[in-house]
């Protein structure tokens, strides 16, 4: 199982499952490449287009969501990606708020 770890200096590191860190930096328009970095002008943009892909992933998913969950009412539902971007979007506020680098490693 790969971890990746997202870091700024203007908040607490994030760690998260690598799929769920390639699909996020991917929807942010990033190549989902593990080092990576985002300069703090791009954090922005990166930012808005997290968003945007979160948003328009929560619309495409959520007929789904609702046949599999009465599916598997025994089963734990699993994690939706836009709760496991949170923390993230916090950092990169942060990281925004404070005009840092993020950076991200394995």
């Amino acid at each position: 199982m790969v971890l990746v770890t997202f870091k700024t200096n203007a908040y607490a590191d994030i760690t998260m499952f690598g799929g769920a860190a390639v699909s996020l930096l991917k929807l942010m328009g990033q190549s989902g490449n593990v080092p990576g970095a985002l300069l703090a002008a791009d954090i922005p943009e990166a930012l808005q287009t997290l968003h945007d892909g979160l948003a328009k992933l929560s619309d495409e998913q959520a007929p789904a969501a609702a046949v599999q969950q009465s599916a598997d009412e025994d089963e734990a539902p699993p994690v939706a990606l836009h709760t496991r971007a949170g923390p993230l979007i916090t950092l990169l506020e942060a990281a925004k708020a404070s005009n840092d680098n993020v950076l991200w490693d394995s």
